[in-house]
């Protein structure tokens, strides 16, 4: 049986362990940034708003980039989202990714 430090390998707190919570920490962004990268879709392409999926979607989205709605302001809507949200799932990645790095160290 490998051991780690003199601990079996299956004990808490070893580096597999960490390894798997930094990949749930990164999974977890990518998940909250596909949302938001789908409902700039689904905004872009005009999709129906009234459709079920289509709000849920909007609506998640819209709710996990409240921090950054109105950080830029340009004239046209599609790209005032656009950018906004955009920015918002670039930096959830991205604190996540330094987060994940965190855990593993």
């Amino acid at each position: 049986m490998a051991t780690y430090r003199n601990r079996p390998a299956y004990a808490g707190g070893g580096i597999g362990t960490r390894v798997a919570v930094a990949r749930v920490i990164t999974a977890a962004a990518s998940v909250v940034a596909a949302i938001i990268v789908a409902a700039i879709v689904l905004h872009l392409l005009n999709a129906n708003p009234s459709n079920g999926i289509v709000d849920a979607i909007h609506q998640a989205g819209s709710w996990l980039t409240t921090p950054f709605h109105n950080l830029f302001s340009p004239n046209n809507g599609d790209v005032k989202m656009a950018l906004n949200w955009g920015l918002a799932a670039v930096v959830y990645l991205i604190i996540a990714r330094i987060i994940a790095r965190l855990v593993v160290r």
